[in-house]
């Protein structure tokens, strides 16, 4: 690997003293769910080996818990006896073979433990869980302490390089330090001396269990984000305590599970939470890294350059691409397929109890089912259509040597893409564009914008395949009136060529209708919007985070300053259910509220009678059945009640003869699913 003069500081090597690190890369902890089953460990070690392939420092595994009650659910992953070593030695060698180092993270989730036989400091039962768990006694939390120290020593015998012990995000360790569920009494709890024994206890006994030259990472909660949690001066001490105990590296941790402040959803700006580690810079002298919304190497490397961190962590972005620190290297930041924080298909994942992957690479976690090989045969193929379905099948197609020609009926690639990037908070989507953009030149696919074929134009072309991948288009309701000028459909707005009065009405409660909700919040919005120009100031203002730390947890006592709407917004729906209840698990909640917090009127049970001069004419039915007519008086009316699949074109070739294949949108109308999409796209190319 070429170390790029580009990005001099992410590829300095970090000397530990007992070893050295070949770069400033930290692939963070997340949690695949194939650590969990001892017959997908072939696929957890292909999975990691392909990042350890790409380049990347170090790696640390999802959560692996010391003991049965500490495991995130039933049959979780646990390493706690000599029997279970040995599929972790396929992980370990996996790496190791491709010059790649590994921890593995140990996490007791405490009262986060989705099981009936969780523990805690003290039996206070988590506002994010249904189960109570059950108070240790002294002895109880001594035997944890032994538990953490035997996994950590198992881990050793298992062949990693160390162990990062999970302390911040609300779990277990986390629980004891603050007031909030640690509301003990003895040697254990009281005073923060007390409370923070447990992680130092645990550190201490690890390092005199594994010797000297073993990685031993503690993941700090630097800021709870919490009312009641801890303060600067509590987070410096604990610091220095853990280093004092044996640590080799400290981690940032934001944030609890519980935090209602988004920590790493595509709407929190790039590098947000750089300043936090920073604040430790002179009370540690062990290498320190940094986390949290950094994807891109120009981040990455002014991080580094203004002194923030030691390293960078990032988990998602080497889920999109397990090549990113090869790219960097060579200074081909613009071949990286970049995470856009959506958490549609690892977080949402692994909170419905599914295997993670990825929306922009659906390979990731897959390696061993999604292979993409150089085919024997190369096939003339026609893609049709320029979103994220057919950019992703023609360029994959291209990969494997088949000659393509891609089909776009507008002006531009990216599709849908193109509407969501103007959301304020997923200016990331953007990145996706530039991404296939690049993939194109890099693939050698033909590209045709402005260009819509028919059935018998594409016949005379006489391609051996064609993928139908055509996309969706609005759907119209049907209510009296919808065809008057102050009527406009999603996509008319989004398009920034549509006026929009002051006050409006918004139809449809599904994804699509939060976000242009969400969108017209606000005035001036960018056509190509920067991810880069995204105010960090701004967001923790907007969501009352002190950034000076001068209050406990970063929040006490901190009121939010929220930016004046632009619009009034009534968001309706025919559903009787909670609008927004099919959005992301780990996202739903940051879009309802951002609108609640913002004046956005949700209404459930609407029927809609007409539209007409007065505005919008509704009768509303609540919980009982009872039925209330009104009329929202707007000045424009949004249609946001889903879409039809744009496939005519798939049947006309079908009924051709043509051997066709149809994909996306165009096969299944649903909410602007680009995970289905670019998954799709894969699957149909690698077929072919």
């Amino acid at each position: 690997m070429t170390h790029a003069p580009r990005y001099p500081h992410i590829f300095e090597p970090l000397d530990l003293g007992f070893t050295t690190l070949k770069n400033r890369l930290l692939m963070g902890s997340m949690h695949t769910g194939l650590e969990d089953r001892v017959w997908d460990y072939d696929r957890l070690a292909a999975y990691f080996a392909e990042r350890a392939k790409g380049g990347v420092g170090l790696i640390v595994t999802g959560g692996i818990a010391p003991n049965r009650r500490g495991s995130l659910a039933p049959l979780a992953s646990k390493l706690t006896n000599r029997w279970e070593v040995q599929r972790h030695r396929k992980v370990t060698e996996a790496v190791h073979a491709n010059d790649g180092r590994i921890c593995m993270q140990i996490l007791h989730a405490g009262r986060y433990a989705y099981h009936p036989f969780s523990v805690a400091p003290s039996a206070i039962k988590a506002p994010i869980n249904p189960f109570k768990p059950k108070a240790l006694s002294s002895k109880g939390v001594e035997k944890q302490i032994r538990d953490f120290v035997r996994c950590a020593k198992l881990a050793q015998a298992a062949g990693y390089d160390g162990v990062e012990v999970m302390g911040s995000e609300g779990y277990f360790i986390n629980q004891f330090l603050v007031p909030r569920t640690n509301h003990r009494t003895d040697e254990w709890g009281g005073s923060f001396e007390n409370r923070m024994k447990l992680p130092v206890e645990i550190v201490r006994r690890i390092r005199a269990a594994v010797g000297r030259e073993f990685i031993i990472i503690y993941r700090l909660s630097m800021l709870d984000m919490l009312a009641d949690g801890n303060n600067r001066e509590e987070v410096v001490e604990l610091g220095r305590a853990v280093e004092s105990a044996g640590a080799t590296i400290i981690n940032t941790g934001i944030g609890w599970h519980e935090t209602r402040i988004p920590t790493i959803a595509t709407s929190v700006p790039r590098a947000a939470f750089t300043w936090v580690t920073r604040m430790m810079r002179d009370a540690i002298d062990i290498p320190l890294v940094t986390t949290n919304r950094i994807n891109m190497p120009d981040t990455a490397e002014a991080v580094l350059a203004r002194g923030d961190a030691d390293m960078i962590s990032m988990a998602r972005p080497f889920l999109a691409d397990p090549d990113w620190a090869v790219k960097a290297a060579e200074d081909r930041a613009d071949e990286i397929n970049t995470c856009i924080g959506c958490n549609q298909a690892c977080l949402d994942h692994v909170f419905e109890n599914r295997k993670a992957s990825c929306l922009v690479n659906p390979i990731a976690a897959r390696e061993t089912e999604i292979v993409i090989t150089q085919t024997d045969a190369p096939k003339r193929v026609a893609v049709i259509g320029g979103g994220m379905a057919g950019l992703s099948a023609a360029t994959t197609a291209a990969k494997r040597g088949h000659q393509v020609t891609l089909y776009e009926a507008s002006d531009r690639i990216g599709g849908q893409f193109n509407m969501a990037l103007r959301i304020p908070g997923k200016e990331e989507f953007i990145e996706t564009i530039r991404y296939f953009s690049r993939q194109i030149e890099l693939t050698g696919v033909e590209l045709k914008l402005n260009s819509k074929l028919s059935a018998g134009e594409l016949a005379r072309q006489r391609f051996d395949e064609v993928i139908i991948a055509t996309g969706v288009k609005p759907r119209i309701p049907g209510i009296p009136g919808e065809d008057r000028p102050n009527v406009l459909s999603y996509a008319e707005v989004l398009a920034g060529n549509a006026e929009v009065g002051k006050k409006v009405a918004v139809i449809g409660a599904g994804g699509i209708g939060f976000d242009v909700s969400e969108y017209l919040l606000h005035d001036d919005v960018p056509l190509q919007p920067d991810p880069d120009d995204v105010s960090v100031e701004d967001f923790f203002a907007e969501w009352g985070v002190d950034m000076d730390f001068r209050t406990r947890g970063g929040v006490e006592g901190v009121e939010p300053k929220r930016h004046e709407p632009a619009r009034q917004i009534w968001m309706t729906q025919r559903k009787t259910s909670k609008p927004g209840k099919g959005l992301g698990k780990t996202t739903g909640w940051i879009h309802r509220t951002t609108l609640k917090n913002h004046g956005v009127k949700m209404l459930s049970g609407v029927d809609y009678r007409k539209i007409d001069d007065q505005g919008l004419h509704i009768t509303v039915k609540d919980k009982e059945g009872n039925e209330t007519r009104q009329v929202l008086e707007v000045d424009t009316i949004v249609l946001c009640t889903g879409q039809v699949s744009e496939n005519a074109l798939f049947d006309a070739l079908k009924d051709a003869g043509q051997s066709v294949h149809i994909i996306g949108g165009a096969k299944l109308a649903a909410e602007l699913d680009a995970k289905r999409a670019i998954e799709d796209g894969v699957r149909v190319a690698v077929e072919i």
